[in-house]
């Protein structure tokens, strides 16, 4: 086999055309022998890169349970304001107040649903599960380049999350500053309850947490340049991997700035420095602060959390790429502007943080330019979306569940990219930055958009996961429940924000020129509502099919990428014996003169003379 091998990248693509690596083969000839391991090292603390993997996807889904579950609580209250709920106090306790949610509890609610989804669900929870599941599958590796940094990065993750879970609980309550915590109010213990002890667990467990993608993302990089297989070169790689590649990069770049804002709270909160504070007035005494500026804090935030959406998207984006070209049985449309648009967005989310920031009183100069290149954005993002929809266009489309969460990424992408190219201008946003259309926008684009990529990862990847399949009608009923759904919530959100309605507001029933909106206030809490409980379906599906799922076969979408030529349930080192060699791209579906309409990246192009393309017939021998 090996001497058929191509010497150079020779296929479609031409992208940094790289010889592959080929050293690791030795020295992971034998992983794929039988390890009789202690069942705490085989499922516990495991090395096993897919191991590791469904440990971060079943602790994002709890993670994802509690954040649905505080949005609910409340979306209850912004819904039916003048309410009483005297039915949750045997579950919030103190937290209802003559029936009433606390209004500082509800600052907390909002505070942890926004970290809990953003952080623990959409980029551990998607970018842990699949980075670390299809690594290793698809550039054809043994395993992760260090199994031990890997094993560590989800037990800091581990930790982080009992930490930040813990907080839930504390007597003054959860941080409540806002998923941003904007200075000075998470800087001053004493400013409200949330402040306090809560706050301080929140750095603590973002620290940690820090780490795990730091520990992650120098593992991703490294096995991606160095443990693909022989012939996969960069420009063979699945969309998937390049997606996963550049968001580590991502990561790995602005999560130390974010480390180092936290760490410059720290000691403003604790040992009496102003980095973020200054000339501030408690209870009319002025604080010993002085010098510092809270601007900086939202600066060193928000070069971390704009490349954050990109942290969540991106994945998404490699996935649902693969299962549309899957799904539609054709070549993926404009393979090397995927990965130019992909480049793009990387290197343009560095420079377009201050957008967030138009309302701070930022030279007009400076936001000028930052709005120029937060619209350049605009063009990778629509690339991509020509090209998803160009892949679809006549192709022999199979609706899987994992197609429809596909297609309904695509969607939303499209809906909620168009929003932001309107709050990409410095006057409109101006105007609408403290209005809930922000959050239907990043709902839609980031939230939303994401949490399909992981659901159409979920339902194309569970076979190779779990050796069976989801339930098929199961996933359709899901999958429009939350579909509906989501446009439900999501789109009167927007029609609401242009009239003015403002977001985090407790109560708005004392605004006059609000109190319209009381009605389709309650129809959005209600579909929220819903289409949360509709995720229960996904969650019985994927527990039971865990057990008692129909059997997958190993290849049984017909892809084309390596990981569908592993066995059923590939063991520890995933092939047994050597790790097959690639000849082509991942994205030969439905060529002409070919005996099938897929033919695997393993398959030489001597074994298919009849379907080569003339610049192809040269690597035949």
């Amino acid at each position: 086999m090996a001497a058929n091998l191509p010497t150079h990248s020779q296929v479609q693509g031409g992208i940094g055309v790289t010889e592959p690596s080929t050293t690791h083969h030795d020295e992971h000839l034998h992983h794929d022998e039988h390890h009789d391991q202690h069942w705490l090292f085989k499922y516990v603390f495991s090395q096993d890169h897919k191991v590791i993997a469904k440990q971060f996807l079943i602790t994002g889904i709890f993670w994802a349970i509690i954040g649905g579950t505080l949005s609910s609580l409340f979306r209850l209250q912004l819904g039916w304001p003048e309410s009483t709920f005297e039915w949750l106090s045997p579950f919030l306790g103190k937290w209802i107040e003559a029936g009433k949610l606390n209004p500082e509890f509800y600052l907390a609610l909002v505070t942890m649903h926004g970290t809990i989804m953003v952080f623990f669900v959409l980029t551990a929870g998607l970018s842990g599960t699949f980075s670390n599941f299809l690594i290793p599958l698809q550039i054809g590796a043994r395993d992760m380049a260090s199994g031990f940094m890997n094993m560590l990065s989800y037990w800091f993750f581990f930790l982080s999350s009992i930490i930040m879970f813990t907080s839930l609980f504390i007597e003054t309550g959860p941080a409540a500053a806002g998923w941003t915590i904007y200075p000075p109010l998470s800087a001053l213990p004493q400013a409200i309850p949330g402040s306090g002890l809560g706050m301080t667990l929140w750095l603590v467990s973002m620290a940690l947490f820090i780490v795990s993608q730091l520990l992650g993302g120098v593992n991703y990089i490294t096995t991606v340049i160095n443990l693909r297989t022989r012939g996969m070169s960069m420009s063979k790689l699945p969309l998937t991997i390049w997606a996963f590649f550049l968001t580590a990069v991502l990561g790995l770049l602005s999560f130390p700035v974010l480390f180092s804002a936290a760490l410059l709270l720290i000691f403003d909160r604790s040992f009496g420095t102003s980095f973020f504070l200054s000339d501030i007035y408690i209870a009319g005494q002025a604080l010993n602060h002085q010098g510092g500026s809270p601007i900086l804090f939202q600066h060193l935030f928000w070069f971390l959390g704009h490349p954050e959406v990109y942290i969540v998207i991106m994945p998404a984006m490699g996935m649902v790429s693969e299962i549309l070209a899957t799904n539609s049985r054709k070549p993926i449309f404009g393979y090397r502007a995927m990965i130019g648009s992909l480049l793009g967005i990387s290197l343009l989310s560095f420079v377009v943080w201050a957008h967030h920031m138009f309302v701070t009183g930022m030279n007009p100069f400076l936001g000028s330019v930052f709005m120029f290149l937060t619209l350049i954005i605009a063009v990778p993002s629509a690339v991509k979306t020509f090209n998803w929809l160009a892949t679809l266009w006549r192709g022999n489309i199979r609706f899987t569940t994992a197609m429809l969460f596909s297609i309904g990424f695509v969607s939303l992408f499209i809906s909620g990219g168009l929003t932001g190219i309107i709050l990409g201008n410095a006057a409109i946003d101006i105007q609408m930055h403290n209005t809930y259309f922000v959050v239907a926008h990043f709902h839609l684009v980031m939230g939303s958009s994401a949490f399909f990529g992981l659901f159409a990862g979920v339902y194309h990847w569970f076979p190779k996961m779990f050796g069976r399949m989801l339930d098929e009608k199961l996933g359709y009923i899901h999958f429009w429940l939350t579909f509906i759904g989501v446009y439900l919530v999501f789109m009167p959100m927007h029609y609401v924000g242009i009239a003015g309605f403002p977001r985090r507001y407790y109560a708005w029933t004392g605004f006059d020129s609000f109190s319209q909106f009381a009605d389709l206030n309650k129809f959005i809490s209600a579909a929220a509502i819903l289409a949360f409980f509709g995720q229960f379906i996904f969650i019985f599906n994927f527990f039971y099919s865990i057990f008692r799922g129909r059997r997958a076969t190993e290849n049984p979408w017909n892809s084309t990428t390596l990981e569908w030529t592993t066995p059923v349930l590939p063991g520890h080192g995933n092939w047994p014996g050597e790790i097959p060699a690639v000849y082509r791209w991942p994205y030969d579906y439905s060529k002409p003169g070919a005996a099938e309409d897929f033919i695997p990246q393993n398959v030489p192009y001597s074994q298919t003379q009849s379907s080569n393309l003339p610049y192809e017939r040269d690597t035949e021998e």
